[in-house]
């Protein structure tokens, strides 16, 4: 009797150990994002804000996901993505968002997700009258991308021509003055940015594909901050929070 009484409270300390293991004294993840409208976004449009002066879609799910998890974080966003993207690769312990998982990343990252969804597309001027029946069709044009995007790794992998811009704003004005044909960008961010570059009406002339996104964590990032993070953003969409969020920004 007492040895079976003993291998039960051995059971149950082992699935409450399994449900919620510790972490390191003082732990404390390092997020990074940049300008990527709806889904993370500065609030004072410029390229550097911190905590408070960050908004968005996926912003206010990974705020409610940590504070659910109870795990402590600083978030900034900053500019360019490349360089976040290779900080989040080196650096153990940070996190970067809204990142698109491809087959191409799959190794690079842990993941927590999804966040949410995009599409990844070819955009022209208003007034082109540029049509194209798939990518290779594409190619006789002038592509504009965004430096280690996703649309923009793919593309490469492809062998696909880009001319490649370190703020993806900046390809909204290229279009406009016809510097390139088409942008490769993401929907609805890119027409989201053009607008607030003055920019309006693009015309979406080739879908490529839909995309899910994550929040892209360090290799070493311990297994637990992974699995609490997931179960949290998990119980946040069966709520209907994740539903509940979106909706108020698109």
């Amino acid at each position: 009797m007492f040895k079976t009484f003993k291998r039960s409270l051995l059971c149950l300390a082992l699935v409450a150990g399994a449900a919620q293991a510790e972490l390191p004294a003082g732990y404390k993840m390092v997020l990074l994002t940049e300008n990527f409208p709806p889904f993370n976004m500065a609030v004072d449009d410029k390229n550097f804000a911190r905590d408070d002066g960050i908004d968005g879609i996926s912003a206010e799910i990974v705020r409610e996901m940590f504070k659910r998890a109870k795990i402590d974080y600083s978030l900034s966003l900053r500019f360019p993505w490349d360089r976040l993207y290779k900080l989040t690769q080196e650096k153990p312990n940070y996190g970067l968002f809204s990142t698109t998982r491809t087959p191409e990343r799959e190794a690079t990252f842990k993941w927590v997700g999804p966040l949410g969804k995009t599409a990844w597309v070819l955009a022209a001027a208003p007034n082109s009258g540029i049509t194209v029946k798939d990518l290779k069709d594409a190619g006789k044009y002038k592509i504009g991308a965004y430096k280690n995007n996703a649309v923009t790794q793919s593309l490469e992998s492809q062998g696909v021509p880009l001319i490649i811009a370190l703020r993806d704003q900046e390809n909204a004005k290229k279009l406009e003055r016809g510097q390139i044909d088409l942008w490769a960008t993401d929907d609805p961010a890119g027409r989201y940015m053009a607008r607030q570059e003055g920019v309006s009406g693009l015309r979406i002339v080739l879908r490529l594909n839909e995309a899910e996104l994550y929040l892209a964590l360090n290799k070493e990032t311990p297994d637990e901050v992974v699995k609490r993070l997931q179960q949290a953003l998990d119980q946040m969409r069966a709520e209907g929070f994740i539903d509940d969020i979106t909706k108020n920004y698109l």
